[in-house]
């Protein structure tokens, strides 16, 4: 079976990962990596494909699609308040520059 071969994978996870998919490229990720990252969070949520004989029966767990949620605000939450604010000073500037041009 060649890499990137599908078939070993159910309908339900075909359409978890399309579902995932659709996710990402509406937040603006290409498309590649959209594909990318969501069979990675299917093989991560259940295990890889389940058609074959030992790939079945393992517990299905969705932490990888809440993980990226709660690592969101954790770095900057670290930072002290005058770097936060510098920092938010900076994309500020950035963004009226980016305006006029």
């Amino acid at each position: 079976m060649p890499r990137g071969d599908k078939s070993a994978y159910t309908d339900k996870q075909k359409r978890q990962a399309e579902h995932i998919e659709q996710s990402y490229a509406q937040r603006g990720v290409g498309e590649e990596e959209a594909e990318r990252r969501a069979w990675a969070t299917v093989n991560k949520e259940t295990g890889g494909g389940k058609k074959s004989g030992s790939g079945r029966g393992h517990d299905v767990t969705h932490e990888p699609s809440r993980k990226g949620g709660h690592l969101g605000g954790a770095a900057s939450a670290h930072r002290p308040a005058e770097e936060r604010s510098a920092s938010a000073k900076k994309a500020a500037e950035t963004r009226r520059k980016s305006a006029k041009a």
